[in-house]
């Protein structure tokens, strides 16, 4: 079996979709055998490709607010591990970032999520992610969002934390009245304080 550390260097030297990145490669991802909390995202923004750093703009900030954690305890890959459906960064398109690049998650999905033997809970955001991890939890964001008591409390869909989803927030206030405290309570229950 190859190691992590192997396979982590084969990730970073992956090219499969070189052709179609216009930045060029550059996966971002954490991981670490130990994780307890999974963060299964979209793909990395033009910023978090320049920093090499997972979820290092704005849409990580509202993301630790709304697990209630600091960056410090969220880049300790031995607590989050964090794996985008695409690991760069695809371009942007007219309506803000393109989808993962669908090379990545048949090529590493599975053998990176098989290292992760000590999961207690996975956070799936936004489209992409969740109809991956979620197939069968309804149609929409929104859907799969508002079930999230049918996946309690191992599995958690989430709308994406960018800044473009304010107006989904806005119509959605149920998600941060009743969703977030709880979801604060288990990922601080899971991390042990």
């Amino acid at each position: 079996m190859v190691s992590l550390p192997q396979m982590l260097q084969e990730v970073r030297d992956c090219t499969i979709c070189a052709e179609h990145l216009p930045l060029g490669p550059r996966p971002v991802l954490q991981i670490d055998p130990a994780a307890c909390i999974l963060i299964a995202g979209q793909a990395p923004g033009r910023r978090v490709h320049e920093s090499g750093v997972p979820f290092s703009d704005a849409s990580g900030d509202r993301l630790r607010d709304w697990l209630g954690v600091s960056s410090e305890t969220f880049y300790d890959p031995k607590r989050f591990a964090i794996l985008p459906m695409g690991f760069c960064y695809p371009g942007t398109g007219r309506n803000g970032d393109l989808p993962p690049r669908p090379e990545c998650a048949p090529q590493w999905r599975e053998k990176l999520l098989n290292r992760l033997k000590y999961l207690q809970l996975i956070l799936v955001i936004g489209e992409f992610a969740q109809t991956y991890h979620m197939p069968d939890a309804g149609c929409s964001v929104t859907d799969r969002v508002q079930s999230w008591r049918d996946h309690w409390p191992d599995v958690v869909p989430l709308p994406h934390p960018s800044p473009r989803n304010n107006i989904w927030l806005k119509r959605n206030p149920w998600f941060e009245a009743e969703l977030l405290p709880v979801l604060q309570t288990r990922v601080q229950e899971i991390l042990g304080r």
